[in-house]
């Protein structure tokens, strides 16, 4: 008795034709790249950079460079595993780069001592959320920059190991390692907040 798999295909992968129409600078083949991409990399940026500004400006310098440099993807792959590892190059520059602090909108907001609140929740409850959501970035810039990456390819952005190894340039069981090494340092990190598991 033989038995059928279903050959699945993964969603991001780029066919000739919309390769060749991104190649070609068709402006709606790459409006329709952007939004359907740039979600992903803002927060994975966020979650590496820890403020918004700065990953929206790195979201934008990601797809500048994808644009840039299409004509080395190869029609048939896999997008997301490449636009990491743009995303990644634009980040580790940017900080090369940097040579000042620059202004956040979160310490701003922080100083300042107002934020908008979502109207269907009750400003407490969007407190406690922001709050929660504060401490665990907060956790997550306090892990050495190659863990934090890590963890966030695999529990926020859901990649497996051997793409997380790809696009950190490590062996796949080195991927692996840093993941459960930044798990255990966040639940360290917030072992008073009662819904880290």
């Amino acid at each position: 008795m033989e038995i059928q798999t279903d050959n699945v295909t993964p969603a991001d992968l780029l066919n000739e034709d919309r390769h060749a129409r991104l190649l070609a600078g068709d402006e709606a083949a790459w409006h329709a790249f952007v939004t359907e991409y740039e979600q992903r990399m803002y927060g994975y940026l966020y979650r590496l950079e820890g403020n918004s500004e700065d990953a929206l400006d790195l979201t934008q310098e990601v797809f500048y460079r994808a644009w840039r440099s299409m004509n080395t993807f190869r029609a048939g792959e896999r997008v997301l595993p490449w636009l990491y590892q743009v995303a990644r190059n634009t980040q580790i520059e940017s900080h090369r780069r940097k040579q000042h602090q620059r202004f956040s909108l979160e310490e701003a907001r922080e100083e300042i001592g107002f934020e908008v609140t979502s109207p269907g929740r009750s400003p407490v409850q969007a407190a406690e959320s922001e709050q929660a959501q504060d401490r665990v970035q907060r956790a997550l810039m306090k892990l050495p920059e190659e863990y934090r990456e890590a963890v966030v390819l695999r529990f926020v952005e859901d990649l497996p190991y051997d793409e997380i190894a790809r696009i950190q340039g490590v062996a796949p069981g080195t991927a692996k390692s840093r993941v459960f090494r930044a798990k255990e340092q966040l639940a360290e990190l917030l072992a008073d907040v009662a819904d880290v598991h």
